[in-house]
C-alpha cells in the first residue's frame, strides 16, 4: 500500500460517484487496546458488501493527521471513515483505503468495489 496522495485518491473516489458500488467498512481500536489501558475496551465496526450509490465523495485531512472520507449517499445519509493513511487498487480492481496506527496495526478500512467482495 502507498501513503495517501490527496489529489490522486480524491480522483479515484470521485470516479465512483453516481454508480452502484459495494462497500467494506471496518474500524477498530483492536483487542490490543486493553493491553495498554485496562479501562479501554475493544470497540469496532464491520460492514461488508453493503451496496450503495453515493453522489459525492470528499477526502479531507492530511498533513500530520490521518485522512477522513465522507460519502454522501444518493438516498440521504452519509458514510464517514476517519483515520485513513494508505491506499491501493488490488488485482481484483478493488479500491482499498486503510488506516494504520503508530504500531502498524489496522485501525480503519474503507474499500469500494463495483462487484461484491469475496466472502
Amino acid at each position: 500500500m502507498e501513503t495517501i496522495d490527496q489529489s490522486h485518491v480524491q480522483s479515484i473516489l470521485s470516479s465512483y460517484e453516481n454508480k452502484a458500488v459495494y462497500l467494506h467498512v471496518e474500524t477498530t481500536n483492536g483487542a490490543y487496546a486493553a493491553h495498554f489501558d485496562q479501562r479501554v475496551f475493544n470497540a469496532g465496526t464491520f460492514l461488508r458488501n453493503i451496496q450503495v450509490t453515493f453522489e459525492h465523495a470528499q477526502l479531507k485531512g492530511g498533513d500530520k493527521d490521518p485522512f477522513r472520507v465522507g460519502l454522501k449517499l444518493k438516498d440521504n445519509g452519509w458514510v464517514y471513515v476517519q483515520g485513513l493513511t494508505h491506499y491501493e487498487i488490488n488485482d481484483d480492481g478493488e479500491f482499498l483505503l486503510a488506516g494504520f496506527n503508530y504500531e502498524g496495526q489496522l485501525a480503519a478500512a474503507l474499500e469500494i468495489s463495483t462487484q461484491p467482495f469475496k466472502a
